[in-house]
């Protein structure tokens, strides 16, 4: 629910961003005013969530108060639950709502025009049913001096935020639809307070450190849950996953553990004492700090097997944290030295030149976050005023420059993520003093209006998930027979064993015995004499080195009737026995949108 300001005589845009510690910008945002951002004696205004809290002074009292924020006496008396007479005493927190909760009709409203200015809007379109809903209304007349509750919408964008949230009774992984507003519970009982969701590059899985410290892969399209490991005390959280969104790097027992979440194996890369470890965009090579001889932190890459390791920093001073890399992998941020003061550094690996940050007023700068496209890193930074702690929501160039404030977020820090097109962020807020956070807010940085998706439970983190389309309406499909197992979009019908067809698309199975060599069989499949994939197909090999696999796209040229008929062939760990005969490899047929997500999917049963 939106809260309102009237603007005062003499009242500027910046004396009420000031008063309510919130960015102009985002005041503009809120209520679409057009340049040269004019306002009148009045009018109302939606203030974004900024600092609620007042430490009371000596000599202070309700209507006192009530007179600096401009607000009646009964707002902050109901926010606080005060009685009569109203006493007050030295150091008291009071909550301050940021305005009365309603607009106050004017002559000429309609409710398609308040939604557009103050962006109850889905997807771009005024969102009516959702005021008439919130006010109980019958129909769409409202008539001059009805008082208004304004709630904030679903933004309708595509792509889902995973966050960690005790609004099941525990701590579980949940996700929350941006299209429609839905949230799903993924996880029951596995969760912990600390535990933060980690996407992998295609969506298609979460991991996650979960209750007792063990690690948990989330299938996410099928909804089922592996626990692959369990860390020791003291043994670093930080999970990663490679780009091909199969392995999960992470540390346990003293070195570099590298899982295959798909053949269900691990490796150990030999890199005694290393913690932050994450993966170059090549998949071949990782990021990890350690110890040098000295005893110092610096940074270090080597390859899978451990071997090629290279010094990237000389650092001469303490921890380094929050070791990012850039997802273009030219970049890698780091922060130092501790809790009471953090600051961000940023390394260009093709140079080994160092940036600072300077970040926010405190030198408190936490959570940083890269942009999709490695040029930007958000943050929290915190600040102080009026005896309350509260933090800024930035953003700042990878070399340190053009920094910016977005929002304020009433927690002391909160983590921050983007969205997959790098122009939206998240982040949380609803802090009650030393509280958690009871809200989720998210901000388009090309119309900074801060738009609430969430709030009255505790959450600890989110992530947004790294592609903008994800499909979690999705079924599994098992065939004993072949040996496998892959997920499919859940309203496709089954046409037999083998055979599944939707309005969308379609998917098919068999099996191919042939030469030990997968390009041979790739080209025979993709080649054949009566050209089912046209003329000039394209085969591409799978990046993934454990499996021997490839893709067949048609050409343009395909024949109408093949319904854009693409193909996946992937050996099979040991060859399989169907009517007394071996076959060494599964051919996956489906229409070429959907050959990717299904393919993505498939596991050889135990």
């Amino acid at each position: 629910m939106q809260y309102f300001h009237t603007v005062r005589h003499k009242e500027t845009l910046k004396d009420i961003a000031k008063r309510w510690q919130v960015p102009v910008t985002s005041i503009i945002a809120s209520n679409n005013l057009k340049a040269p951002h004019t306002i009148s004696v009045g009018e109302q205004l939606s203030i974004p969530a900024g600092v609620k809290e007042y430490h009371v002074r000596t000599g202070d009292s309700v209507y006192r108060i009530a007179q600096l924020y401009g607000l009646p006496i009964s707002i902050i008396v109901e926010a606080n639950k005060l009685t009569p007479p109203y006493l007050l005493y030295e150091n008291q927190v009071l909550k301050i709502p940021p305005g009365v909760p309603f607009y106050v009709v004017e002559e000429g409203d309609s409710l398609d025009k308040i939604a557009r200015r103050y962006n109850v809007l889905t997807g771009k379109r005024s969102d009516i049913d959702a005021i008439q809903k919130l006010n109980k209304l019958q129909n769409t007349t409202i008539s001059p001096g009805m008082k208004l509750n304004i709630p904030y919408v679903p933004p309708g964008n595509s792509g889902f935020i995973a966050y960690t949230s005790n609004r099941g009774g525990q701590f579980d992984i949940w996700t929350y639809n941006l299209r429609n507003g839905e949230n799903n519970q993924l996880t029951s009982g596995l969760g912990d307070l600390f535990s933060i969701p980690i996407w992998s590059p295609d969506s298609s899985r979460i991991a996650f450190v979960g209750k007792n410290r063990i690690i948990y892969v989330i299938y996410v399209t099928s909804g089922s849950i592996g626990a692959i490991d369990q860390l020791t005390d003291g043994e670093d959280f930080g999970l990663d996953w490679s780009p091909d969104s199969v392995h999960l790097a992470y540390v346990a027992r003293g070195n570099i553990q590298v899982y295959n979440t798909t053949l269900h194996e691990g490796t150990i890369v030999e890199q005694p004492g290393a913690s932050e470890v994450s993966w170059f965009p090549s998949g071949e090579e990782l990021l990890f700090q350690a110890l040098d001889a000295s005893g110092v932190s610096q940074l270090y890459k080597s390859g899978l097997i451990g071997t090629a390791k290279e010094q990237i920093t000389h650092n001469e001073n303490g921890l380094l944290q929050n070791v990012q890399l850039s997802p273009d992998g030219s970049f890698v941020l780091y922060t130092t030295p501790g809790a009471s003061i953090s600051i961000i550094h940023t390394i260009d690996l093709a140079t080994g030149q160092v940036y600072e940050i300077k970040g926010g007023p405190q030198s408190k700068n936490y959570y940083p976050d890269w942009s999709p496209d490695s040029l930007n890193i958000a943050y929290s930074a915190t600040d102080f005023a009026n005896n309350s702690y509260f933090s800024q929501i930035r953003t700042v160039n990878r070399k340190g420059s053009n920094d910016q404030i977005w929002a304020i977020s009433n927690c002391f820090s909160t983590p921050v993520t983007w969205s997959p097109d790098g122009s939206k962020l998240a982040y949380l807020s609803g802090c009650s003093e030393t509280e958690f956070a009871k809200e989720m807010w998210m901000i388009d940085l090309t119309h900074p209006a801060p738009i609430k998706l969430l709030d009255g439970f505790t959450i600890t983190s989110l992530n947004w998930s790294p592609k903008p389309v994800l499909d979690l309406a999705k079924k599994d499909y098992t065939n004993e027979a072949f040996d496998v197992n892959f997920q499919y979009p859940a309203d496709w019908e089954k046409v037999n064993d083998v055979r599944y067809v939707g309005d969308d698309g379609f998917f098919q199975i068999s099996a191919i015995y042939g030469s030990e060599n997968i390009d041979e069989i790739c080209h025979d499949e993709a080649f054949q004499k009566l050209k089912p994939y046209g003329s000039t197909p394209k085969i591409i090999p799978s990046e993934n080195q454990y499996i021997e696999a490839c893709t067949i796209l048609p050409s343009s040229d395909q024949p109408r009737e093949m319904n854009e008929q693409a193909a996946y062939i992937v050996k099979y760990p040991e060859p399989i026995e169907l009517d007394g005969n071996l076959y060494n490899y599964i051919i996956l047929w489906a229409d070429k949108n959907h050959i990717d997500a299904i393919s993505s999917t498939l596991l050889f049963l135990p």
